[in-house]
């Protein structure tokens, strides 16, 4: 499942980043290369499954924002790859966004959409024992 779409990069990256990220071929009417673009969204929605899936049922019934801005910024990471210095904003955001997904895993953050949390896999924990041999009552006559 894809947590972002390529209009999402769009309109908290601006086309013109991602024509720069994304073209190849440098001709004179640049465009952003759909291919790139959607591979690095699957890639970035892959390393965000591989820590939701700890937690919860996927795939998730909608997108949390909270998730859809994680994925979109490790997307944005994949696109600059090695030109993405350490101490660059693009850098900072994949380890925020890596670091949200991380806490996600622990269950020490909660997605939610629309106030509701995605249901989590699995079902409740249940335990069962033999019924006691030795309690007060039976040890009072010893």
């Amino acid at each position: 499942m894809t947590y972002v779409t390529k209009q999402g990069l769009i309109d908290r990256f601006g086309e013109r980043e991602l024509i720069e990220l994304t073209d190849r071929t440098n001709i004179p009417v640049s465009t952003i290369d759909d291919v790139v673009v959607e591979r690095a969204i699957g890639d970035a929605s892959a390393f965000a499954d591989g820590y939701l899936k700890k937690v919860l049922n996927l795939p998730l019934p909608a997108t949390p924002p909270v998730l859809e801005k994680a994925v979109a910024d490790i997307a944005r990471y994949y696109l600059h790859g090695k030109a993405a210095d350490k101490d660059s904003p693009v850098s900072r955001a994949f380890s925020e966004a890596h670091s949200l997904l991380r806490d996600v895993s622990r269950g020490l953050v909660e997605l939610t959409v629309d106030g509701q949390s995605p249901s989590a896999p699995g079902g409740s924990v249940q335990a069962a024992a033999p019924a006691r041999i030795f309690s007060r009552d039976s040890l009072r006559h010893l």
